[in-house]
């Protein structure tokens, strides 16, 4: 194929960025700036409503693709997800891709990375800054072509017009690129069909995998800046309400490069209590760390244990007049009254860890200008920076968060607290500062998810048909505490819920009469900082909903998976409507049947193993990801001791971006949920976390890992999210697959027989 060989002399564009680059991106206007101001001519704008967070590609001289990446690298390869999606609408070569993970800015957004959320929020606002730098590509390179736009396609880096091509690279040295769009127009800018896609849904090679695996990957643990020393926080034996009343360092000021305990006094009250020890190394901090005393004054919650927390919980689950209606279909008091038969049970999880691989940590250095620099892997900046502007007395525009890779990232890093100390004590010393937490320390500062109880209530009519479900669910609420302005108006607007936390609740089943409570448990609340943990509320409603669907089916004599087919009928608000939710609980009635071939479900069994069935809908109804799981499992009669033979999944996620890193997460949230099914679990004593390390804090192991048969359903339909869903129904299939061995109900988190 020939090539159109270009001789003008280069030309200079200007757009905040490097000369001879394209700049493209989506952004709002922000205030006090006019539009001119923040969105250049070569820059897509989408006006006062655009998408937020704004997210920038940017073609420079030699061709190279440098996507921005606003969200957080944990592990999930997010930066190649969202490059593929713009990249496939720009027609770029993916072997001239690359991506940058962004600090802190306001032109940004809103920069958070959760909830699953990231493909799904993302997908359309990247398809059309994709689409719009395809047609000012395709513009500028039909004009030095001499032919017109629309007999030009763009592939694979270049534009061409028949036989004829020209670069990226070409087109930006000398073409004419400066356009602009329109909010208007960028809705109506056309985005491929699926079947004319070449990156999307291809396995190519993950972007941030190389660094990975030569080493120049920057975690948090991995900074240094010039002059830096280290920090050692001691955290007190309350999350709340602690005091540090004495400080004894006269054995640390023994020790060479010893720098002090410093006091933490925290304007905002997010930490109480606490003390960093600093010294000049890492190993002169730890040794002085362990020779500081402190003398604290414990909260008022220094004596609650996890049994305290779980009897508030079922308290306040058996009291009707407690927490917020989230759902309420039906008359579910009326078919209660009037049951010829009723069915209850309690469903409860224990307090459970995050346990990152890489502890807590972070960087702060203050330049000349007063300016704060942290170097630390965090999730939500945008939810800890106004925190920060607090604690520190500065604008927003003083603080940098410079994001690093995650070392796990879980939900715990959501909330980057672990900042707090690190700031004041730079600041009080002076000079740059490193805090690391060790791993005791770090599992007792963790956000955990809470204990929890969920009450269930089942009625059935004169006919023994299934007539109503009554459920509440109490927990320690994560938003209430980090993100309140999130809470949510319950029923009628009465009352306010946190919706992580009853997420999973509102299943897809028709029953005729269905009522939820979202109650929050003020006794977690004070005791702990409740926390998000991968798949959040799902990760205990699920647990409650699929084991108490078991229950019903064999109150009825029907086969579990026969009856989720039945009331998976799609009927009324259970259609489902727009984007991922299209097709509602007939794509969930589908992934179950796919499932149930594939497991041979009904297959007979030796003694003392099972098969058990449950399905969820991903983490947020308006945000479904359609999963059907089946648990094999074997029992050894003599331990109780189980074992998880086999996990079989059908996954519906819409449109797969990645299919080998959409593998990966379904992979690993399975395993997840497998270690919190039968092997982790903490429980507070004395107003703290017990287990604070491996030899007591037991995850999954290698030698437990059962075999995983996972599938996606091949689909064209809105994208949803995958980093949780995968999850939330591997504990209740077990459950139910230990009911079907032994006939045993198991109805904790974790399950224990013995």
């Amino acid at each position: 194929m020939s090539k159109t060989k270009i001789t003008v002399s280069r030309r200079q564009f200007v757009a905040g960025a490097a000369a001879s680059s394209l700049v493209m991106g989506l952004g709002t206007v922000l205030g006090g700036c006019s539009a001119d101001e923040a969105v250049s001519d070569l820059t897509v704008a989408k006006g006062s409503l655009s998408f937020s967070p704004v997210i920038w590609f940017e073609i420079d001289g030699s061709g190279l693709v440098t996507m921005n990446i606003v969200r957080a690298e944990m592990g999930q390869h997010v930066g190649t997800a969202l490059a593929q999606v713009i990249a496939d609408e720009l027609g770029a070569d993916w072997e001239q891709v690359r991506i940058q993970h962004v600090d802190t800015d306001s032109k940004w957004g809103y920069m958070v990375t959760g909830g699953s959320w990231s493909v799904h929020t993302s997908f359309t606002q990247l398809s059309q800054a994709g689409a719009a730098g395809r047609i000012v590509l395709a513009d500028a390179g039909a004009k030095l072509m001499g032919v017109d736009p629309s007999s030009c396609h763009v592939e694979g880096g270049h534009v061409f017009a028949g036989s004829t091509s020209l670069s990226f690279a070409e087109i930006i040295q000398v073409g004419d690129i400066a356009r602009r769009f329109s909010s208007e127009e960028l809705a109506a800018l056309p985005i491929k069909a699926p079947a004319d896609r070449r990156i999307i849904g291809r396995d190519v090679s993950a972007l941030d995998v190389p660094a990975k695996t030569d080493g120049s990957a920057q975690y948090g643990l991995d900074v240094t800046r010039p002059g830096m020393v280290y920090g050692i926080p001691l955290v007190p034996p309350t999350r709340y309400g602690s005091k540090a009343i004495g400080i004894d360092d006269s054995a640390a000021r023994a020790l060479d490069g010893y720098l002090g305990a410093i006091p933490i006094a925290d304007p905002t009250e997010t930490l109480q209590g606490w003390v960093v020890v600093a010294a000049e190394t890492m190993p002169m901090a730890i040794k002085a760390a362990s020779a500081v005393q402190v003398e604290w004054q414990g909260g008022d919650t220094a004596n609650i244990n996890e049994s305290d927390l779980l009897a508030e919980g079922l308290r306040l689950a058996q009291d009707t007049s407690s927490g917020t209606t989230v759902v309420n279909d039906g008359d579910v008091d009326t078919a209660l009254a009037s049951a010829a038969k009723q069915l209850q049970a309690v469903y409860r999880t224990a307090t459970a860890l995050h346990f990152t691989l890489e502890p807590q940590n972070a960087v702060v250095e203050f330049d000349e200008a007063g300016q704060c620099h942290i170097y630390a892997g965090n999730q939500w900046q945008s939810l800890i920076l106004p925190l920060l502007t607090q604690v520190l007395g500065l604008p927003e525009t003083d603080i940098v968060i410079h994001q690093q890779y995650l070392g796990g990232g879980y939900g715990r890093r959501l909330f980057g607290d672990q900042m707090i100390p690190a700031v004041l004590a730079a600041r009080e010393l002076g000079r740059p500062l490193k805090l690391i937490f060790d791993r005791e320390a770090d599992s007792r500062f963790d956000c955990v998810r809470s204990p929890t109880v969920c009450t269930f209530a089942a009625s059935f009519d004169q006919q023994g048909a299934l007539s109503g479900i009554d459920h509440a669910a109490v927990a320690g609420w994560p938003t209430l505490s980090m993100a309140p302005g999130f809470m949510a108006p319950g029923v009628a607007g009465l009352g306010k819920f946190d919706p992580f936390s009853i997420s999973g609740a509102e299943h897809w089943y028709s029953v005729p009469a269905h009522r939820i409570r979202a109650i929050n448990n003020e006794l977690a609340q004070k005791t702990f900082l409740p926390g998000w943990l991968r798949a959040v509320g799902s990760g205990w409603t699920g647990w409650g909903v699929e084991s108490f669907m078991d229950e019903i089916a064999h109150e009825l004599s029907e086969d579990p998976l026969a009856l989720r087919l039945r009331l998976l009928d799609g009927a009324g608000k259970n259609a489902g409507g727009e984007g991922s939710t299209i097709g509602g609980a007939a794509r969930l009635r589908s992934v179950l049947e796919d499932v149930a071939i594939r497991s041979n479900w009904g297959t007979e069994l030796p003694a003392a193993e099972g098969m058990g069935v449950a399905v969820c809908h991903g983490q947020e109804r308006g945000m479904p990801t359609w999963i059907a799981c089946v648990a094999h499992v074997a029992i050894t009669p003599e331990s109780g001791d189980i074992s998880v033979k086999k996990l079989w999944q059908t996954i519906d996620v819409g449109t797969v971006v990645n299919p080998s890193g959409a593998m990966a997460q379904a992979e690993g949230a399975a395993l997840w949920g497998l270690s919190l099914a039968l092997h982790e679990g903490a429980e507070f004593e004395q107003g703290q976390v017990k287990q604070r390390n491996l030899d007591t804090y037991t995850p999954l192991r290698m030698s437990d890992v059962p075999e995983l048969d996972i599938v996606f359903i091949d689909s064209d339909v809105f994208p949803s999210g995958l980093g949780e869903p995968p999850l939330i129904p591997v504990a209740p299939a077990i459950g139910n697959a230990v009911f079907a061995a032994t006939g045993k109900r198991v109805r904790d988190l974790p399950i224990r027989l013995s």
